[in-house]
């Protein structure tokens, strides 16, 4: 009965945890990846009564379940979904589902009297009911730290986040990828290539682009008003004046009027002489 309830709550979960939101999905959440895969496990490695007691079978299911949670992930990452939210929720419901099948099957085998059964009214929160001191003060502080990690876990999750301040400044070439930039470049001629600017800074933000060649200075592209995560992507012109090999062109984002460059990105092309 316990694995049926097992693969009932973990289906219900994952199901919630895309529908759901706020502080009861997270608690949920935390049951879901700390708990029921090591639950399951311990269950088809254990399915004997006497193999475990109660404090052993409970630390164990929230000590594997720490274990297996990363070791999925590791194996998702090596796949072509990657880890995110689906792939994890699907591959921990299939291993909760899997490990509940293993034990079950290995419960079958055994005499009813020997099989594992959860029993609720000896359970940890009745601790000061065990007959050895040493097994009372154990299980008080199995449940005590149980208790702290699970109340760290939803500070964190329910502490606002502060997102990182930065912005995005990047060259493709004129038509918009990464596979054709200009490198031989005649002398006078203008050439283009794409800029583009994404403002993460959290609030509206003024960009100045200002472009040198072997350290002169050939263009200018501003003011660039964004607001937070807006984008701006547009093709820029400059033309080279001076004939030489491996010249630098360096594009230099300035922010906020300030006179030092937020950014620097470079580009090496030869210069030639027209025919």
């Amino acid at each position: 009965m316990d694995l049926l309830v097992a693969i009932l709550i973990s289906m219900a979960l994952v199901i919630f945890a895309i529908v759901g939101e706020g502080p009861v999905r997270i608690a949920l959440g935390l049951i879901f990846v700390l708990f029921l895969p090591g639950y399951t496990l311990v269950a088809a490695l254990f399915p004997k009564r006497e193999s475990l007691g109660a404090i052993e079978r409970t630390a164990l299911s929230f000590g594997l379940s720490i274990a297996v949670v990363p070791l999925i992930g590791l194996i998702m990452n090596y796949t072509p979904w990657g880890i995110s939210l689906y792939p994890i929720l699907i591959s921990l419901l299939v291993f909760i589902v899997v490990a509940a099948g293993v034990a079950w099957f290995r419960r079958r085998r055994l005499p009813p009297e020997q099989r594992f059964e959860p029993c609720f009214r000896l359970g940890l929160l009745q601790f000061w009911r065990f007959p050895n001191r040493w097994d009372r003060v154990l299980s008080g502080v199995l449940v005590v730290a149980i208790l702290a990690v699970i109340g760290m876990l939803v500070f964190v999750a329910l502490s606002p986040t502060v997102e990182e301040k930065f912005t995005e400044f990047y060259i493709l070439d004129s038509e918009g990828k990464t596979e054709n930039y200009p490198d031989v470049v005649i002398s006078g001629e203008e050439t283009q290539v794409t800029i583009g600017i994404v403002n993460r800074e959290q609030e509206v933000t003024d960009y100045i682009i200002r472009i040198y060649i072997e350290g002169q200075k050939v263009g200018e592209v501003g003011t660039i008003t964004l607001a937070h995560e807006e984008k701006w992507e547009q093709l820029v012109s400059f033309a080279p004046t001076g004939v030489g090999e491996d010249q630098e062109v360096e594009f230099m984002l300035y922010m906020g009027g300030s006179d030092e460059a937020y950014q620097v990105l470079h580009l090496w092309i030869d210069v030639v002489e027209a025919e």
